[in-house]
């Protein structure tokens, strides 16, 4: 029974592929590239966002063990995907910080030389400077959360397409049914109002079959994406607060 009802559904949407007029398998056709284009893209976005949590994860439990040494930690010995072209959020942040950190040392360092000489020179960051590195990463976040979120359109897209596609296919197979029975088609030569109802049908239930599993796609998506964008945040916060009190003048 479990294999009997899939191929019975295949089967009836193929005998209303083949009882279809042209624009009825224009339209079947279309709904069956949206199904495609749809869980080609749920699929690798769900993909890539269990990837990228796991390797932040790991990223950050070596940052928990290495944070007293934060500016001395190289980029290439933390973890990272196995392919270059997986997004790495938490890499970017702190390489964006760990940039913009040691930039702001230089100047305050070259400061103090300047007043104070280099043998008395002490290299501090002030709330200024803190705030400059938080805003400065904050960027970064905002870029990395827009990459995770590159494509995502499609999926919205898709859940309002597919039932207009279906809803198309419906009101055609009517019309074509309603016209065949006007012109007194005879019983035995009664394919057109057959492919007219089968279309009707066959394009309802796609749509719906299309959509529903790309808004539930699409909430859980955005969902992990804000969840995700928090943790960077967390993660920021936590960086920022590593380096604060290895480099806070004491009052």
């Amino acid at each position: 029974m479990h294999f009997i009802l899939p191929l019975a559904s295949i089967a009836s949407f193929s005998t209303a592929y083949a009882q279809s007029d042209f624009f009825g398998k224009l339209i079947i056709l279309s709904l069956l590239a949206l199904s495609i284009i749809c869980w080609v893209v749920l699929i690798y976005k769900i993909w890539v966002t269990r990837q990228i949590r796991q390797i932040s994860a790991a990223f950050q439990h070596v940052y928990q063990q290495n944070k007293e040494q934060l500016l001395n930690l190289e980029i290439n010995s933390m973890p990272h995907p196995r392919k270059p072209q997986m997004p790495h959020p938490f890499a970017q942040i702190f390489s964006e910080l760990k940039t913009k950190t040691i930039e702001i040392l230089n100047k305050n360092l070259y400061f103090a030389t300047q007043q104070h000489g280099k043998e008395h020179a002490q290299v501090y960051l002030s709330p200024t400077d803190l705030e400059i590195l938080e805003t400065h990463v904050l960027t970064t976040i905002s870029a990395q959360k827009k990459s995770l979120e590159k494509n995502l359109f499609v999926l919205p897209t898709i859940v309002t397409l597919a039932p207009f596609l279906g809803l198309l296919g419906t009101a055609w197979g009517i019309l074509i049914t309603l016209s065949e029975l006007h012109s007194g088609t005879a019983v035995s030569s009664n394919a057109a109002v057959l492919g007219g109802i089968s279309t009707a049908l066959a394009t309802t239930v796609m749509g719906l079959v299309i959509a529903i599993p790309a808004i539930i796609a699409y909430n859980y998506l955005r969902s992990t994406i804000t969840h995700y964008t928090s943790d960077m945040e967390d993660f920021l916060y936590k960086l920022l607060s590593s380096i604060e009190l290895q480099y806070r003048k004491v009052e």
